[in-house]
């Protein structure tokens, strides 16, 4: 096995990058103002086309799928491009361009809720994955570039943390927009309510990344190729070489078991029988838990990667799928659950993240970030295929959640023999 020149650079001088500077804290508000927005129209769709939802039937049995079908097939189209545009170009200045093409968004997802389009919103899901995938790259890049190596779980689990409060505040915004786009307690629809709440938040988005520092590009010589499939080629010939190809199939193994148990989440409303509010409330408790989750373990692994945390927890994430496939249905277990469940989730994806980007070598983070972007993405629409299939053999949802334990089973057996001895140690 080739190890990365990444494992052999000394450590950047500590304080050389504080953690919380300008343009780390800008990069943490921005990603906290595009998470919410992702879930403000990811949550509000799904409501609309799951069972007893505005649109329910339109899209079929299971056809929540579908919202995340069309997020997740841009990136397996663009993430290859992307990741060379954020080695090529500046990073800063890629994520202020995503930004600006966010509001655009929100005007096409203004449209398709305006007019009770159900294919148009999908077209708002698939322009807002496009949005994400040439966004990864740069957003997970750049934070090498911002902070010191020394305090990349720290940044990690703080971006990370961010993304989830924003699931929250999303979650949290989501709730009563759905309620009154759909008139729900005998109200008039308010057709407007969801786009307009997109706006306000891709504005503020803007705004947030204009405080980003300058960042130069990494590989300005690098050579564009407009291919789908050669960029991916290449970039995995090069990753083979090193260790952090291994890396990438843990991380899209997390991202594989979040699909489906999120799908599985949003149909709780039916399995608990209680308002949508209450049941979209159950992915703000995920969020928060997992946002803390990711926050601790950043916290515990101090100036270093700590890959040891990774069976801390696929272990206990087994043990919590198989307590939710078999619990009564209340309300409060099944929240007490899901509550736990997210705070070992973060233990589990926090050291892969940070192993992403340490050993990714600097001209190539770009590509390789893009390359890991669009794997995850892979195994996200085989996750919401498995919950679709499980939908179509009339698998009851709670269910759904032994096939989510056997998955985070595999995710400790790929610690201890498919993780490379020198990357378990820590970094």
């Amino acid at each position: 096995m080739e190890v990365s020149p990444a494992l052999d650079k000394p450590a950047y001088r500590s304080g050389a990058r504080r953690l919380f500077n300008r343009g780390f804290i800008s990069l943490s508000i921005t990603q906290f103002f595009g998470a919410a927005n992702d879930n403000i129209l990811k949550q509000v769709l799904t409501l609309s086309v799951a069972a007893g939802g505005v649109w329910d039937g339109k899209l079929g049995n299971g056809g929540q799928a579908y919202a995340v079908y069309f997020m997740a097939l841009p990136f397996i189209l663009f993430s290859g491009f992307s990741g060379q545009l954020a080695d090529r170009y500046s990073k800063e200045r890629l994520a202020f361009w995503v930004k600006v093409f966010e509001i655009f968004i929100a005007v096409v997802a203004f449209a398709g809720f305006w007019f009770q389009s159900v294919w148009f919103c999908l077209m708002a899901m698939f322009l807002l994955g496009t949005h994400s995938a040439f966004y990864g790259p740069a957003k997970y890049g750049m934070i090498p570039e911002l902070v010191d190596r020394g305090e990349l779980s720290r940044a990690n689990g703080i971006i990370n943390m961010m993304t989830n409060l924003a699931v929250i505040a999303g979650t949290v915004v989501a709730g009563p927009v759905y309620a009154q786009f759909a008139g729900e307690g005998g109200g008039p629809q308010q057709l407007w309510i969801p786009g307009a709440a997109m706006m306000a938040v891709a504005v503020a988005g803007l705004c947030a990344v204009l405080f980003l520092s300058k960042l130069p590009a990494q590989n300005p010589a690098l050579q564009l190729r407009w291919h789908v499939v050669s960029p991916y080629v290449v970039t995995l010939r090069e990753m083979a070489r090193t260790p952090v190809l291994r890396v990438m199939y843990g991380w899209a193994l997390f991202y594989l078991i979040a699909a489906i148990v999120l799908l599985i989440i949003s149909d709780y409303r039916d399995v608990l029988q209680v308002s949508s509010t209450r049941a979209v409330a159950l992915m703000g408790v995920l969020g928060v838990s997992i946002g803390i989750g990711s926050g601790v373990a950043g916290w515990i692994s101090g100036h270093q990667i700590k890959p040891r945390l990774i069976p801390v927890g696929t272990i206990p994430l087994t043990v919590m799928f198989l307590l939710l496939a078999t619990a009564p249905k209340r309300y409060d277990l099944v929240a007490f659950y899901i509550g736990v469940m997210g705070l070992f989730a973060g233990c589990y994806v926090i050291p892969l993240q940070s192993l992403l980007q340490k050993l990714s070598p600097d001209d190539s983070r770009g590509r390789f970030m893009g390359v890991a972007n669009a794997f995850s993405f892979v195994t996200i629409i085989v996750g919401a295929a498995i919950f679709q299939g499980a939908k179509v053999l009339e698998i009851e949802s709670q269910h759904v959640f032994y096939i989510a334990a056997a998955l985070a089973a595999v995710g400790t057996a790929y610690y201890f023999f498919l993780l490379p001895p020198a990357v378990r140690e820590d970094q």
